[in-house]
């Protein structure tokens, strides 16, 4: 019978043109190492997509596999399946192993290739599943277990200036879908056609933008009427009524990294009650904008536009934090849980930071001025105060529409 190795390099082709230069991968590589040395890891080992997307530049896509990524002293690699044949390779910045699916536990003894046995080990208590942390424990027999979550998470809440023109270009990126989607809502459209308007526009713009790029997973939430309740409601066949409210959610993703426009918008006219509540969210959006400054904290930002909504009788409607860090996260993968504006969260804004406001309030069905109302913005954090990289206009003078 034809031998049928654990693993092997099945290195196809040429690199691809990463989004980054090597020398930003080589840079976040070498934070990583000194959070190691800081930890006393030997050997860090990622599962999640965010890590191993942010560390390598491939973004996996798991279908039921496991991935991942060892980083050592000496050597960086990415373990992949073998369904993906060479493309992991091609969109690693580092060397790659493909494991073989012809016994199970492949993916483990790949690992182990790299990592050795008996060393420190650090891995992702956020992402690393109770099956595969016994799987770990079993092939590798770590000496120590350190947590790396927390670390690697604030290493990735400092971005880079690559990183932050990629955050401009996705966030310029949004607002063309945005517009899109204003263009096409009319009544009788169905919400799925103005989703479809703005996502196409999206994915035109990033192939316009990143020729070298892989597209995928670009996408939009398009919400009317009861649909608005949540933010992140599925887009339905709902044909679109005059009076309507609407949430115009836009959301690019260029290799692996997410953007997001969100807006309260209303088919031809609003009436008085529903005015009344999409201004004071306004309001409160520029209020949250105004204190987004290096040296206040999540915790107090919050706190400070919790006072103006109860000032206004609408603190009880809020329905979540006042907005989440940016860069490689999605709604599938992915989140700098420090980097949240919630009661909860004390981190420090700093310079380098990027951060999301936005407001939300949620007035139930039946109830004058009922629906939920949004804007969202992304800023970028200076040392003296923030970037709106967000340029499609909020509030109702521009978005009254159809």
């Amino acid at each position: 019978m034809t031998s049928r190795p654990e693993m092997y390099r099945f290195h196809n082709g040429e690199k691809a043109p990463l989004q980054f230069a090597v020398s930003e991968y080589e840079a976040r590589i070498a934070g990583l190492r000194k959070i190691m040395a800081d930890t006393g890891v030997s050997a860090a080992v990622f599962t999640s997509m965010h890590n191993i997307s942010y560390y390598s530049g491939f973004t996996y896509c798991a279908f039921g596999r496991p991935y991942g990524l060892v980083v050592t002293a000496s050597e960086a690699v990415t373990i992949s399946a073998g369904i993906d044949a060479g493309q992991p390779w091609r969109r690693s910045f580092c060397d790659n192993i493909t494991y073989t699916d012809w016994q199970r536990d492949n993916f483990w003894r790949a690992i182990l290739s790299v990592s050795g046995e008996g060393v420190v080990v650090g891995y992702e208590s956020d992402h690393l599943t109770l099956l595969q942390k016994v799987k770990l424990e079993h092939f590798l027999k770590p000496s120590q277990l350190v947590d790396l979550y927390e670390p690697t998470m604030r290493q990735r809440m400092g971005k880079s200036a690559a990183e932050l023109e990629m955050i401009r270009a996705g966030a310029a990126v949004a607002d063309v879908g945005g517009f899109a989607i204003r263009d096409a809502v009319k009544e009788g459209a169905r919400e799925i056609d103005v989703a479809m308007a703005g996502r196409d526009a999206m994915e035109l713009e990033i192939a316009k933008r990143f020729p070298d790029a892989e597209y995928r997973d670009t996408w939009v939430w398009f919400q009317s009427g009861i649909n608005t309740d949540g933010a992140h409601n599925p887009v339905t066949g709902r044909r679109l009524e005059r009076g309507d409210i609407l949430s115009l959610n836009t959301f690019p993703m260029i290799s692996g990294y997410y953007t997001a426009l969100e807006r309260t918008m209303f088919v031809k006219e609003v009436d008085a009650e529903s005015l009344r509540i999409w201004e004071a969210n306004v309001a409160a959006h520029e209020l949250g904008i105004s204190l987004l400054k290096p040296g206040a904290s999540c915790a107090e930002i919050t706190h400070q536009i919790n006072a103006f909504f109860e000032e206004q009788d609408l603190l009880q409607y809020r329905t979540f934090g006042y907005g989440h860090s940016f860069g490689v996260l999605s709604h599938y993968y992915g989140r700098e849980a420090g980097l949240e504006l919630r009661e909860d969260i004390d981190t420090v804004l700093e310079p380098g930071m990027v951060i999301s406001m936005e407001p939300m309030l949620t007035i139930a069905e039946g109830q004058p001025g009922a629906g939920g109302y949004r804007e969202h913005d992304i800023l970028i954090i200076h040392e003296d105060g923030n970037e709106n990289i967000t340029k499609y206009p909020y509030g109702p003078e521009f978005n009254v529409v159809g």
